[in-house]
C-alpha cells in the first residue's frame, strides 16, 4: 500500500542497486506472494552433547541418544579466510544506495594507543563510556589494529540482551570453529573454548560480577576488550581487570566534527551555537552528529528557498508565496533533536520510526520494511535515518540511538505501537516459515522478532512463536529458541490453543534435556504428555513418553535431580522402615490352650515410607480374619514394649471389603456353633436331675479362663453335684455385675448375633446352665494380678475358646 497515494500499487521486484539478491524475494509481503509455492517443512538434525535432535516444525522435535560413531566430527578451528568472511557476517549489512561516509574519529588517539598496548601483552580491559561517546567508532579502530597479534585473530561479538555468559561462550565457539551441525554441552564447550587463543571485542556489555567472572575464567588464553556504559554492573576485585573511561569531546574537536558532518566551515553564529551545545551535551559525539544533520536539513531547506524566489511563482502553486527563512535550532532542540530531525526525513522513514517505536527500539532489516511500510523504496530509510544519527549498530542491526526512543514517543511515534506491532509479527510469522529463509537468517533478525512477538496480540502472537522457534533451534540460538517458547506457550494459554500450548511445552522438555536441566525437563514433558493425552494424539503422545524415557535413565545414571519432583523410596534396609511381623501358629498337635508364641519386638523408628511384610499371603479365611484380629494374647510375663501411635496407626493396611467379608462369615459360623453347643448340652442333661451335663474337653472361651482371677488354665471343670459358688467367696463372680474390663476379650466379631439366649445363673441346684460370658472389643487384654489367685505364677494364660462352652466356677 502506497501510503502516499492511498491505493495498491503493482509489486515491483527490487534491483540489485536497492537491495542484496538474497533478500529481493522477501522485499515483498505475504500479500504480494500471489501464486508462491507453499512453504516447506525444513527438518534439521543436530548434534547436542549425547543427544541427536531432530528439529521437525510439523510435529516437534525428536530427541534420541546418540549412536556410537555417528556424532561429528573433531571441530577444526578456522583459518584466516574463514575468520575474515566471518568478521564481514558479524558486521551491519550494507544499505543499499552511495555509501554515507562515517564521521571521523577524533580525539581518541590516547586511547586507541593503550588499549592496543594491554591487549597485545594479554591483558583484559573494560573500556567505559556514557552512550554515544563513541565506543563502537574505537573499537572499530582497535580491531584494525589488533590484526594479526592472536593466533585465532580477532572476534567481535555483542553483548546486548545477555544476561549470562553462556550465549556468549557458544557464540565465540561458532566464531573459531567450524562446526555448522552441533551444539556442544556444557563440559565440552568449557573444553574447547579453553583452547582459544583470540582477541574478543565485546560490545554493549550487560553484565558484571560473577557472571562476568565466569567468561573470564572459561576463556583463560583470551584477551578481552569490554565495552560498556557507566550504569552496568561492576566486575569483582578478582577480575584484574584494567579500567579505561571514554569521555566527552573538546570544543576544538566538536567544532571539526560538525564541519565533517556539514562539508563547510561553520559561520560565527553556529560555532557559538556549537559551543554552547557542548556544554549541554558534555561533548558527546553522537550529538554532534546529530546537530550535523540539523544543520544540513537547515541548508537544504534555505537553498530551496533562495532558488524558489527566483522563480516566479505559479498559480496552482500549494506552498506559501513567501517562504520564511530557516533559523538555527535552538540549544533545547540541539540537545534533543529526534523530533525535529524526524519532521524532516520522507514519509517512508518516518513510517520506519513508528515501527522501530512499536518494537522497542530494534530496526528491522531493510529488506523487510517494503512488506511492513507498503512502499517499494523505503529499503532506503535506513540509510537516511544512520545520516542523521537516529540510528546506531548493535551487532548485526541497526536500533535506535540512546535517548531517541523516548523522544519519538513523546512526539507521538508511538501512538500506533500496537497495530505495528501486530503487522510485524504477521509479517515475521510469514518469513519464517518459508523455505527460502535459511535458519541463520533468522537468527540475525532475533532481536526484531522476539519485540514483535512481546507487542502482538495473542492469536498472531500463537503463530509467530509456531513458525520461528524451530528456525530457532535449527540455528543454534538456543537463547531465543526459550524464550519464544515461553511467549508461545502463555499466549497458547491465553487464547485457548490447547495443541499449540502442548507443542510448546513439549519443545521446552526437549530443550531442557539437552541442556541437562533434567528437572525441568520433566516438568514440561508430563505437561505435554497430559495435554496431548486430552486431544488424543497419541503421535505426540508417544514422542513425549520417549522423551521422558530419557529424562528417567539420565537420572538413574547418577545426575542430580530436583527433591521435591520426584519422591525416592527408601535405598537400603537401614532406612527407617516398620515392619509388621505375623503372630506364630502353634501347630495342630497342640492343644488350643497352649499360650502362642511371642510377637517379635521391632524398635520403631520414625518411617518414611510405612511397609507391611508378611511371611506369606494368607490362604485361608480364618488366616485373614486372625491376622486382623489376632486371638493369642501375649503371655503375662513377658512386657512388650509400648509401639507408639502414629506407628500402631500406619499398620494396618488390609482391604476394608476382605475383612468386612470375613466378619460376616465368622458371625455366622461362631453362631451355628454356639446353637448347636446350646442345644447339645440341653439334650445332654442326665436322667437323675443332679447337674448338666459337662464336657470334657478345656475350652478356652469360659470364665475360667486367664482372663478371671482365681482360676487357671489347668483347673478341673466343677463336680456336676455342686451348687452355686458362695457369694462370700473372692473368687466367684458376683450376678449381674459387668465382667471385668482386665479380663480375657475377644474381636467384637467372634460374639453370636443368633441362636438361643444362655439363662442366666441362679441359685436353684437343680439343672443349673453355665453362664455366657461377655466379650471386650480389646483384642489385647492385659491380665490382671490378684493375690488370691491359685494358679502357678510361670502358667501362661489360655486361650478363648467359641462363646458358649460351660465355664469352671
Amino acid at each position: 500500500m502506497d501510503r502516499t497515494q492511498g491505493q495498491a500499487e503493482p509489486v515491483e521486484q527490487p534491483t540489485a542497486a536497492s537491495a542484496p539478491p538474497a533478500a529481493a524475494s522477501e522485499a515483498a509481503g505475504p500479500a504480494a506472494s500471489g501464486s508462491a509455492p507453499a512453504p516447506v517443512a525444513r527438518i534439521v538434525t543436530l548434534t547436542a552433547g549425547d543427544f541427536t535432535l531432530t528439529v521437525n516444525p510439523v510435529d516437534g522435535s525428536e530427541i534420541e541418544p546418540r549412536r556410537p560413531g555417528t556424532g561429528a566430527a573433531v571441530p577444526v578451528k578456522r583459518d584466516a579466510a574463514d575468520r575474515s568472511a566471518r568478521d564481514a557476517a558479524a558486521r551491519p549489512p550494507v544499505l543499499p544506495g552511495p555509501a554515507a561516509p562515517a564521521p571521523p574519529l577524533l580525539a581518541r588517539e590516547e586511547e586507541r594507543e593503550r588499549l592496543v598496548r594491554l591487549l597485545g601483552r594479554g591483558r583484559s580491559v573494560r573500556l567505559t563510556g556514557p552512550a554515544g561517546s563513541g565506543r563502537s567508532a574505537l573499537l572499530d579502530a582497535v580491531a584494525a589494529d589488533c590484526t594479526g597479534l592472536a593466533p585465532d585473530g580477532v572476534v567481535r561479538l555483542s553483548g546486548y540482551g545477555h544476561q549470562q555468559p553462556g550465549e556468549l561462550l557458544h557464540a565465540l565457539y561458532a566464531a573459531v570453529y567450524q562446526a555448522s551441525a552441533e551444539r556442544p554441552e556444557r563440559t565440552q564447550l568449557l573444553a574447547r573454548v579453553r583452547d582459544i587463543g583470540a582477541i574478543v571485542l565485546l560490545d554493549d556489555l550487560e553484565m558484571g560480577g560473577t557472571a562476568l567472572d565466569e567468561l573470564l575464567r572459561a576463556t583463560p588464553e583470551c584477551a578481552y576488550l569490554l565495552a560498556a556504559t557507566p550504569d552496568t554492573r561492576a566486575p569483582s576485585d578478582d577480575s584484574h581487570l584494567e579500567e579505561v573511561f571514554l569521555g566527552g569531546l573538546g570544543r576544538a574537536d566538536c567544532v571539526e566534527l560538525l564541519e565533517a558532518g556539514t562539508g563547510r566551515p561553520l559561520t560565527e553564529e553556529e560555532t557559538a551555537w556549537a559551543g554552547d551545545l557542548r556544554f549541554a551535551s558534555e561533548g558527546l559525539p553522537l550529538r554532534f552528529v546529530q546537530a550535523a544533520a540539523l544543520l544540513r536539513q537547515r541548508d537544504e531547506r534555505n537553498l530551496s528557498c533562495a532558488e524558489d524566489d527566483d522563480d516566479e511563482p505559479g498559480v496552482f502553486e500549494e506552498r506559501p508565496r513567501d517562504a520564511a527563512f530557516v533559523a538555527l535550532p535552538t540549544l533545547a532542540e540541539g540537545a534533543a533533536p529526534a523530533e525535529l530531525l524526524a519532521s524532516r526525513v520522507s514519509e517512508s522513514a518516518r513510517a520506519a520510526l513508528r515501527i522501530a517505536c512499536a518494537l522497542g527500539g530494534e530496526m528491522p532489516h531493510h529488506a523487510h520494511l517494503p512488506a511492513l511500510v507498503g512502499d517499494t523504496h523505503a529499503d532506503a530509510a535506513v540509510a537516511e535515518l544512520l545520516g542523521c544519527g537516529l540510528l546506531t549498530p548493535v551487532g548485526t542491526r541497526y536500533r535506535l540511538a540512546a535517548g531517541v526512543a523516548r523522544q519519538l514517543e513523546e512526539a507521538g511515534f508511538g501512538d500506533t505501537a500496537a497495530e505495528e506491532a501486530r503487522t510485524a509479527a504477521r509479517h515475521y510469522a510469514w518469513w519464517t516459515g518459508h523455505a527460502s529463509v535459511t535458519p541463520e537468517r533468522v537468527a540475525s533478525e532475533a532481536d526484531a522478532v522476539l519485540a514483535a512477538l512481546a507487542g502482538a496480540d495473542v492469536v498472531a502472537a500463537v503463530l509467530l512463536a509456531r513458525t520461528a522457534a524451530p528456525a530457532f533451534a535449527a540455528s543454534r540460538h538456543w537463547e531465543a529458541w526459550e524464550r519464544v517458547l515461553r511467549s508461545g506457550a502463555e499466549a497458547a494459554r491465553k487464547a485457548g490453543e490447547v495443541a499449540e500450548q502442548a507443542y510448546f511445552h513439549h519443545e521446552l522438555g526437549v530443550l531442557a534435556l539437552c541442556e541437562g536441566r533434567l528437572d525441568r525437563a520433566r516438568a514440561e514433558l508430563e505437561a505435554s504428555i497430559g495435554l496431548k493425552g486430552a486431544l488424543a494424539d497419541k503421535r505426540g503422545t508417544v514422542a513425549g513418553r520417549r522423551a521422558l524415557a530419557l529424562v528417567t535413565d539420565r537420572e538413574k545414571a547418577g545426575v542430580e535431580v530436583s527433591p521435591p519432583l520426584r519422591l525416592e523410596p527408601p535405598a537400603a534396609a537401614s532406612e527407617a522402615v516398620t515392619t509388621a511381623v505375623p503372630a506364630v501358629r502353634a501347630p495342630k498337635t497342640v492343644p488350643k490352650t497352649a499360650p502362642a508364641a511371642p510377637v517379635a519386638a521391632v524398635t520403631p523408628v520414625t518411617p518414611v515410607v510405612p511397609v507391611i511384610g508378611r511371611a506369606a499371603a494368607p490362604t485361608t479365611l480364618s488366616e485373614v480374619f486372625e491376622e486382623a484380629f489376632p486371638l493369642d494374647p501375649k503371655p503375662a510375663a513377658v512386657a512388650a514394649p509400648a509401639v507408639p501411635a502414629p506407628v500402631r496407626g500406619a499398620q494396618p493396611r488390609r482391604k476394608p471389603v476382605l475383612l468386612a467379608a470375613a466378619g460376616a462369615l465368622t458371625v455366622v459360623v461362631l453362631g451355628t456353633v454356639v446353637s448347636l453347643a446350646m442345644s447339645g448340652s440341653d439334650s445332654g442333661t442326665p436322667a437323675d436331675g443332679v447337674g448338666p451335663a459337662v464336657s470334657s474337653t478345656p475350652t478356652a472361651g469360659t470364665t475360667g479362663g486367664a482372663g478371671v482371677p482365681g482360676t487357671g488354665g489347668n483347673d478341673p471343670a466343677p463336680d456336676p453335684g455342686t451348687t452355686a459358688p458362695d457369694a462370700s467367696d473372692p473368687a466367684a463372680p458376683e450376678p449381674g455385675l459387668s465382667p471385668d474390663p482386665n479380663q480375657s476379650s475377644r474381636a467384637p466379631s467372634r460374639k453370636p448375633s443368633t441362636g438361643p439366649t444362655p439363662p442366666s445363673r441362679t441359685p436353684s441346684t437343680t439343672n443349673p446352665t453355665p453362664p455366657s460370658t461377655p466379650t471386650s472389643p480389646d483384642p489385647k487384654p492385659t491380665p490382671s494380678t490378684d493375690p488370691t489367685t491359685q494358679a502357678p505364677p510361670t502358667t501362661p494364660p489360655p486361650t478363648t475358646g467359641p462363646v458358649g462352652s460351660p465355664s469352671s466356677t
